[in-house]
């Protein structure tokens, strides 16, 4: 590849360097590399106002965050000396901040991974309770084997090493069989939008995170041995050796152990339920909150134009009016527009604004708003109602007439309870004739993302004066994906060297922004059903053991008189009780947990006596059913068979 050529924008390039297979840079799917400067046009002093570039820096060996901070300061503060606009950078508040690449480049995703890992710890701390508790209840009934062990003369690092072998080899074969469902869960985060995540990273199940699992489930394997260990040599043997010659109870330390981990599985899962619904919740508040505009049956790509060809302003509004001729031209095509950005993509410009007549309150700064360069159709493409005055003209993008339409959230800010019509404004740091735009109309404010919770940031839309890269909108009679072969076939009939990209509809774009949001839902969801899962199985575990360990005391209370419901209700009476407890304490967590999710929720409190509700109500239904069958069971022991099995 070295020395040979290929055309971009228009300009010949040769290849001067071929980067490792698999290079890729941060979240960028780029697949070559040029300079800033490209074009010798783009060299001339005229573009210096351009300052949308990222830095990254490499400190030097033995530097430290803090040192680099405060060199940037000084730099800063040598550069603002003759610097025209340093008393607006002042007022603003404008700063330079150093970070660590890797804190800024995860830092949109850091709060959903962090809270996913925590429900996965979560998810595995009610496994272990749930698994420590079958095997505390497997120790009793062993009690009196290890005790004649113990008799007989075995040595307690003997017991210690069996318990330790049956422990591990326990974990490690559920560690094997959750690598199977890992392999069937790497496929279900791809379909989730894994892809997604900050560095493009791909989830596999490699040798590497195999071995590291295993490694894992061994330690767990070695942690779940401890009780065991305590359970078994901390008992007195003469005690083990009466206990089930005299009566089927256990001692009272023992029950207490296990209920403190039925409570414990309660609590947890009551956290991991309440926190599922909050997201659910969430979720669907996003959703149903309006965007202010009608993203059905609109289809949007992407374009840039060349340097060869579009150097000039006129070349630039020429292809651009072309263009939209030529699209209202096809068949199906209702409307059509272009503008420089879209809402619910990255690319929206956030620049702070002048207004004339306006004086900041004492201590505020300049305020940045969402700016857009459109077409005069934009807002019958998306739908968006005028409220005032009227919408920009298709030849106002080719006169010197500098004018510009806001939105109702804008107009509320600098001219609340006035008409905002023939007020004057500036995106520079000061107002002049040559600058200032004048406001013909007011429009209806729309949400930008899925993170505004309501559409008060402020947008201001210019003419379309000329740029080389833009989104094309078609508004269409028909599904709108059926016009993608002939927008695209339309655009290199205009040019074949103007390529369109990201061809998607805004639906799509809609849906895509949420994609972290719908996969933190339907991920907690899942681990909530584990969690119920898990709970009910341990719950009915240790209540169907404490019943047939009861077995011999039941059928004597009932050969002496007790009623079947008097023992349902012993039993569920103190299902309820640790249920209460465990839901006690689940709603503390909850609170907790809420309080540490805000900064992924949308129009959801920390806590929401609509979750609470709920999540208490499917516990208790889980739970109860989990503590009525062996109830039931003990109601109905017969006092005969009872004492005959002894």
């Amino acid at each position: 590849m070295l020395g040979r050529t290929f055309i971009n924008d228009g300009i010949t390039v040769t290849v001067i360097g071929v980067l490792p297979t698999g290079f890729r840079f941060l979240s960028s799917h780029a697949e070559f590399y040029r300079p800033i400067s490209h074009a010798i046009e783009a060299r001339d002093p005229k573009y210096r106002h351009i300052n949308n570039y990222n830095m990254i820096a490499r400190i030097s060996s033995g530097a430290t965050l803090d040192n680099a901070q405060v060199q940037i300061n000084a730099f800063n503060a040598q550069q603002a000396i003759d610097d025209p606009q340093i008393e607006f950078a002042k007022t603003a508040s404008y700063h330079t901040t150093v970070r660590r690449l890797h804190e800024d480049h995860v830092s949109t995703v850091k709060p959903t991974i962090l809270f996913l890992q925590c429900g996965s710890c979560l998810l595995l701390l009610i496994g272990l309770t749930n698994v420590t508790n079958l095997l505390l209840i497997r120790a009793s009934g062993r009690a009196k084997d290890v005790a004649i062990r113990q008799a007989l003369g075995a040595r307690r690092r003997h017991i210690a090493m069996e318990i330790v072998v049956e422990t591990t080899s326990l974990v490690l074969g559920g560690g094997i069989l959750g690598l199977l469902f890992a392999s069937l869960g790497v496929k279900l985060l791809r379909l989730l939008g894994s892809e997604q995540l900050p560095l493009g990273t791909a989830i596999t199940l490699n040798a590497h995170l195999a071995a590291l699992s295993l490694a894992l489930a061994t330690i767990l394997g070695l942690v779940l041995a401890v009780p065991m260990i305590w359970h078994n040599l901390h008992t007195k043997i003469v005690a083990n050796l009466q206990s089930e010659s005299r009566s089927g109870t256990t001692n009272r330390k023992t029950q207490r152990m296990r209920h403190v981990f039925i409570i414990a599985q309660i609590a947890l899962a009551f956290v991991i339920l309440s926190s599922a619904s909050l997201l659910s919740l969430s979720l669907r508040r996003v959703i149903e909150t309006p965007t202010g505009f009608n993203p059905d049956n609109i289809l949007t790509g992407q374009l840039s134009l060349p340097w060869k060809g579009f150097e000039t302003t006129t070349a630039l509004l020429t292809f651009a009016d072309q263009l939209l001729r030529g699209t209202r031209a096809l068949p199906g095509v209702t409307d059509a527009a272009i503008a420089d950005s879209l809402p619910y993509t990255n690319g929206t410009s956030n620049l702070s604004i002048k207004v004339e007549g306006y004086t900041p309150k004492p201590g505020e700064s300049d305020r940045a708003h969402y700016m857009y360069w459109v077409s005069s159709d934009y807002w019958h493409v998306m739908n968006i109602p005028l409220i005032r005055g009227r919408l920009l003209e298709e030849s106002e993008s080719h006169s010197s007439t500098r004018v510009c339409v806001v939105d109702q959230a804008l107009a509320d800010q600098y001219w609340p309870g006035s008409d905002p019509i023939g007020h004057n404004l500036s995106a520079s740091t000061k107002i002049t004739d040559e600058n200032k735009f004048t406001v013909v109309g007011v429009v209806a404010a729309i949400r930008q993302n899925e993170h505004d919770k309501n559409p008060n940031h402020g947008a201001i839309y210019f003419p379309n004066y000329g740029t080389d890269s833009f989104y094309l909108l078609v508004r269409s009679a028909l599904p709108a994906a059926s016009l993608a072969p002939a927008v695209r076939q339309a655009i290199l009939h205009l040019n074949p060297a103007v390529p369109i990209d990201d061809l998607r509809l805004m639906q799509t774009r809609l849906n895509d922004s949420l994609i972290t949001r719908r996969s933190s839902a339907i991920l907690t969801s899942l681990f909530a059903g584990m969690a119920l899962l898990l709970t009910a199985i341990g719950t009915y575990g240790v209540l169907a053991y404490a019943v047939s360990q009861r077995q011999r005391e039941i059928g004597v209370r009932m050969a002496l008189g007790a009623l079947p419901q008097q023992v349902l209700a012993q039993f569920l009476g103190l299902g309820v009780k640790l249920l209460a407890i465990g839901i006690i304490l689940g709603v503390l967590g909850a609170w907790a947990a809420g309080r540490a999710m805000q900064s992924v929720l949308f129009g959801v409190g920390t806590l929401n006596l609509g979750v609470l509700s709920a999540t208490a109500g499917v516990m208790l239904c889980v739970v109860f059913l989990s503590m009525f069958i062996p109830s039931r069971r003990a109601a109905r022991v017969n006092p005969l068979d009872a004492l005959r099995a002894e």
